[in-house]
């Protein structure tokens, strides 16, 4: 089965999303304001978040990657990076109660995006696809996200497709500038004929799905 988009370039974004011990959220979050330069000094970060709705004492961040010679090289000299593994890790990790990663690529009908200013909200739209990758669902999925586009309501950020992790998960990040807006936006979608005809036709390829509405942390290049 075809699980994968075409890739014109090596570029790849590792997700990690981790959970943090409840009581231990505030201090968790200080750590990564105080301390993620170090972290950033050897890889791209694209955003960091935490969760406010739809789930609870959770962080995402996205890195970005040339290519996985680059990620491990990075890998290997974090590891070596006695200020980010002494100041950083030896006390973070106490913290966190789990840990889970996934490789993903931009669709190629895609690029990453960015707010039209700082201070907004983002929502992370999950969706498990049934298997056939894009070559079955492709098409739908994208006229699903041009509708939502078109509505003018919300900004794509990016949609992201599983390479590693769970296959034919595709990661969709909106910005909106607050959840009211968010909200209000997603009642007219629902009454748009043009959205309700792209959702009903992409639909029939969709598993689940689910949402979280995040928050960019202080050392989160998307705000």
């Amino acid at each position: 089965l075809a699980t994968g988009p075409r890739q014109n370039s090596s570029v790849f974004y590792e997700i990690r999303t981790y959970d943090i011990k409840p009581s231990k959220m505030k201090e968790f979050v200080e750590m990564v304001n105080k301390y993620f330069h170090l972290r950033t000094a050897h890889s791209e970060l694209v955003g960091f978040w935490s969760a406010e709705l739809g789930a609870m004492n959770k962080v995402v961040h996205i890195w970005k990657y040339e290519n996985f010679a680059q990620r491990t090289a990075v890998r290997h000299a974090l590891t070596n990076d006695n200020d980010w593994q002494g100041k950083f890790i030896s006390a973070a990790l106490p913290l966190v109660e789990k840990q889970h990663n996934e490789v993903a690529y931009l669709v190629p009908w895609c690029q990453l995006g960015k707010p039209p200013k700082e201070g907004g909200v983002y929502e992370w739209v999950t969706f498990q696809m049934k298997p056939g990758g894009p070559a079955l669902w492709g098409e739908a999925f994208r006229a699903a996200i041009n509708a939502h586009i078109n509505t003018g309501y919300t900004k794509l950020i990016g949609v992201f497709h599983t390479e590693y992790g769970l296959l034919n998960t595709v990661h969709v990040i909106w910005w909106n500038e607050n959840p009211d807006q968010r909200a209000a936006g997603r009642h007219s979608a629902h009454e748009d004929a043009r959205v309700v005809a792209a959702v009903r036709d992409s639909v029939r390829f969709l598993e689940s799905q689910k949402n979280m509405l995040l928050i960019p942390l202080q050392c989160s290049p998307l705000k």
